[in-house]
């Protein structure tokens, strides 16, 4: 009798997610309020296991339909057992310049949406973003970031370094010195490091990094790797910086993914 109780128990009073299955996936949008995302399960996930979670914001003029099919984001979260969302800005775009922003709140509800449809970790959860995008996990991140284990942005920052942030965020960015779409931001005297000051601060870091390093994604982009991992927060700041444009690197992150993970 006892060990019916029990099973009884954990079948019907501690369900593991929503009983019933998710009605959206890949180019069927999920409906949160009058907005929406996308969402894409990794490849041979077993139906039941806590997924990881990648929350990408798409650059201007995109939409999340792109994210859950671009070969370096969601060819990454597949191969690396991630559940990838993709919000869908308003208009295309995303409102990170406003501390007050009504993304903010979008995308928290957008972790919260899956969290019904698919058993999510809460411990792995990676805000990611390329151009605007890329300011718009900035922003995310800086509203509150308690509930982010790491932020993976590319092409996009927020430029103030006075931005009041609340909490200390494990910060990830690669940015291109040679980008004529949102140009580098470099830091007082054309220092690359000013380009994450923001979070350098806010972590308790040193002023230079801790260490430098330099990698390839592909044979042709050599990557210069800024590392400040000593900081009093605990939380680390990492700076990914190459000669070319605008664009994702191919392999970046998966490379992050499989190092955070």
């Amino acid at each position: 009798m006892d060990r019916l109780i029990f099973l009884l128990y954990f079948a019907f009073v501690l369900p593991a997610f929503a009983t019933e299955p998710p009605d959206c996936e890949l180019q069927i949008a999920c409906k949160v309020g009058n907005r929406s995302y996308h969402a894409r399960v990794p490849d041979g996930w077993d139906g039941k296991s806590p997924l990881p979670v990648l929350l990408h914001f798409h650059g201007w003029g995109r939409q999340g339909t792109l994210t859950v099919r671009h070969g370096r984001i969601a060819g990454a979260t597949r191969k690396m057992g991630v559940l990838l969302l993709g919000p869908n800005g308003n208009g295309r775009s995303w409102d990170f310049w406003d501390r007050s922003s009504d993304d903010v709140p979008f995308a928290a509800a957008v972790i919260e949406d899956a969290a019904k449809r698919w058993p999510i970790d809460r411990s792995k959860i990676f805000v990611s973003g390329y151009s605007w995008g890329g300011s718009m996990a900035w922003r995310f991140a800086c509203a509150d970031g308690s509930g982010v284990a790491a932020v993976l942005a590319i092409s996009g920052t927020l430029r103030d370094a006075d931005e009041n942030c609340a909490n200390p965020v494990n910060m990830r960015q690669v940015y291109g010195t040679q980008d004529t779409v949102l140009d580098y931001p470099y830091g007082p005297d054309g220092d690359l490091e000013g380009a994450v000051a923001l979070w350098t601060m806010r972590n308790g870091c040193s002023d230079k990094a801790d260490s430098k390093s330099s990698w390839k994604p592909t044979k042709i982009l050599p990557i210069m790797r800024h590392s400040w991992t000593e900081c009093s927060s605990g939380k680390s700041v990492i700076l990914d910086v190459h000669k070319r444009g605008h664009f994702i690197p191919r392999g970046w992150i998966a490379r992050q993914l499989e190092e955070l993970l």
